[in-house]
């Protein structure tokens, strides 16, 4: 078992708070929102993502390969559940807060989370309450996909 302190630091420096979005499809009413926790590190520090999940007691551990030339295999571990991101990932990081600018994506990740539990996320209104508060989440994380994405790493 990982200390508290171990765990913040470690996601104040490597974690994310992640809302995803998914359009409305034909077979479903409503667009779907998804909260996700994840902490993504290096294959050789696999064992501390082992670690935080034994911690946690829930969330799985994926294989995350990337093809770009400069990075290396890696693994992420994540936490999708509804249920698991209300009843562990909230009161953890309420009972031991974050640092980092983390801290904010954290805040909103909860207001999106309380949107998604009070149901309000299927209405038109709730939906673009969503998508403001996620527009406001990982802005330094967005710009640096931005430029991966445009132009590829400088050499």
């Amino acid at each position: 078992m990982l200390s508290p302190d171990y765990i913040v630091g470690l996601v104040d420096g490597e974690g994310c708070f992640y809302v995803n979005v998914r359009p409305k499809r034909p077979h479903t009413r409503n667009p779907h929102v998804e909260t996700h926790f994840y902490v993504k590190l290096v294959e050789r520090d696999r064992h501390l993502l082992e670690e935080v999940k034994d911690t946690f007691g829930c969330g799985r551990i994926y294989i995350q390969r990337d093809r770009r030339k400069n990075h290396r295999v890696c693994y992420r571990y994540e936490i999708n559940s509804k249920e698991n991101i209300q009843n562990v990932i909230i009161p953890f990081f309420k009972k031991y807060p974050l640092r980092s600018q983390k801290r904010n994506d954290f805040d909103a990740f909860c207001e999106v989370a309380e949107i998604i539990e009070a149901g309000r996320h299927k209405t038109p209104e709730g939906l673009k309450s969503v998508q403001r508060i996620k527009d406001r989440m990982n802005i330094k994380a967005r710009r640096v996909r931005k430029i991966c994405t445009l132009g590829g790493n400088a050499k």
